[in-house]
């Protein structure tokens, strides 16, 4: 028998693979699944973009290896958007670092800071991807929890000083997943002084800044001034412009930061497609009416599941971003086990909140990738075994 290394003991079963062969086996019985599980968007990638993208397949340029670090003029264009959309400047050539997605950023960035036993703070619930990277890393974790009464946002002044002083890197994601939560530039001005205080990297999630509701506008924490001294912020081209199985994202800020995670990169992998890059520059530099009209699809989803979902009982906050509803569990069962019986009885895929970690136990997520039509037949089946 082959042995696996101990890294890959040290990790939790995936949670969307357990959610797909769950899926898988209540189909095999013919059930019509109603799919809220995965945040996948079920919206086209905009036309323009995959024209683009058409076009540039035909160019035997980007049929060769790409650079490194990504393709000038894609990292311009991420320069040019930070400044319009964020007020934030950058400088492309060392500040702006593109990605095959952020999912892959996020999980090499441990490696080029981390050594065998230093200390990352990530918080609970949260996207397995910040402790899944830094346990590779070979890192000891310390769990910030998440709460209700604290409005999602991690308490800085309840951590404790020693491990502030041993602390290397924090993680934290506003617009948050899978709570919906989002921060305001207070929090931000917080975790920057405390990066500086501390000499400890902020590494900011900021996965779903364009999809926001009711006038909100998430904020940078490269809007915070001296936030460039200890942060590094990872974006993703997937929310925004519907482009999840493109992989193509960038991570900003922080010049060395930057290097660190270029200098990983570089030895595992050989950067992204170069049409795809061409891709995301018509996405960046284009039309932004596409990303208003993403908006409003997801802002009428989010009302009608909201008012829905409230009529039966079941307790949450509206978001002011994200296309997720993060929805407490009924009296009487778990997350899991909620989240078995809504598959079991009505053919709906959730994700049990416990999958993001332990504080994340006592709700379930809520994805609105699925159409309006869909969403009220979701809201019909769970009227219909709403004595649960």
């Amino acid at each position: 028998m082959i042995e696996k290394a101990e890294r890959l003991k040290r990790l939790p079963p995936y949670l969307f693979k357990e959610i797909d062969k769950k899926k898988e086996e209540a189909l095999k019985k013919g059930i019509d699944i109603i799919d809220l599980g995965v945040g996948d968007p079920d919206l086209p990638t905009p036309p323009h973009i995959v024209e683009a993208l058409k076009k540039a397949a035909e160019d035997p340029q980007n049929h060769r290896y790409p650079s490194y670090s990504g393709m000038n003029l894609f990292r311009d264009k991420v320069a040019e958007w930070y400044k319009k959309r964020f007020g934030v400047s950058l400088n492309p050539l060392k500040e702006v670092l593109t990605l095959i997605g952020s999912k892959e950023g996020i999980a090499h960035l441990p490696l080029a800071f981390i050594n065998i036993g230093d200390l990352v703070m990530v918080p609970s619930p949260a996207y397995p991807v910040y402790k899944i990277g830094s346990i590779f890393a070979g890192a000891e974790i310390y769990t910030l929890p998440l709460l209700k009464e604290n409005g999602f946002l991690p308490s800085f002044t309840s951590i404790p000083e020693a491990i502030l002083k041993k602390a290397k890197l924090l993680f934290i994601n506003y617009p948050n997943n899978p709570t919906s939560a989002v921060a305001d530039r207070s929090f931000f001005e917080e975790a920057v002084q405390l990066g500086k205080r501390y000499n400890i990297l902020i590494c900011h999630d900021l996965a779903y800044s364009e999809m926001c509701f009711d006038d909100f506008l998430p904020p940078s924490i490269l809007e915070i001034p001296g936030a460039k001294d200890v942060a590094i912020e990872f974006h993703s081209l997937s929310k925004t412009y519907n482009m999840t199985g493109w992989r193509i994202g960038f991570a900003v800020g922080n010049e060395e930061a930057i290097g660190g995670l270029g200098a990983i990169k570089s030895n595992v992998d050989s950067g992204v497609f170069g049409a795809v890059q061409i891709a995301g520059i018509a996405a960046l530099e284009g039309d932004q009416g596409c990303v208003s009209q993403m908006r409003a699809t997801y802002q009428k989803r989010r009302d009608l599941m909201v008012s829905g979902l409230r009529e039966l009982g079941l307790l949450l906050t509206p978001p002011k971003a994200t296309f997720y509803l993060w929805v407490e569990v009924p009296k009487g069962y778990t997350s899991q086990g909620f989240a078995t019986l809504l598959l079991e009885r009505a053919g709906i895929v959730v994700t049990p909140g416990n999958g993001f970690g332990e504080e994340g136990e006592g709700y379930f997520r809520i994805a609105l990738t699925q159409r309006e039509e869909r969403l009220e037949e979701a809201l019909e089946r769970l009227r219909d075994i709403r004595n649960w």
